[in-house]
């Protein structure tokens, strides 16, 4: 019978609790990345490329990349794989640079 890997190292996480990703629920565990609970709903993309507005989501997974910028409780340029999910995180899709004020 197959094994989760939480049963296979025995770890007891909280509770989940939820975030949302452009007005979405999206449901994170204790200790998960905002981009491991997006990457968990189905979600890859949460940015847009300032050229050609291409979508970008993790890709490396450990904070060296910078493809998973996202808007995170308001706050642009957030790495998404850094960012510990928190009860009630809003992230929106980062379109380009992630500051509208500054143009393309």
């Amino acid at each position: 019978m197959a094994r989760t890997p939480a049963e296979l190292v025995g770890a007891q996480p909280g509770p989940p609790f939820e975030i949302t990703m452009d007005g979405r629920t999206v449901t994170a565990l204790p200790g998960q990345s905002v981009a491991a609970a997006l990457w968990g709903a189905g979600i890859v993309a949460w940015r847009t490329t300032r050229v050609g507005g291409r979508p970008r989501g993790a890709f490396c997974g450990i904070g060296q990349c910078y493809d998973c910028l996202a808007t995170i409780n308001s706050e642009p340029n957030r790495r998404a794989c850094l960012v510990p999910a928190r009860p009630g995180d809003t992230v929106t899709t980062q379109e380009g640079h992630g500051r509208g004020a500054l143009g393309v």
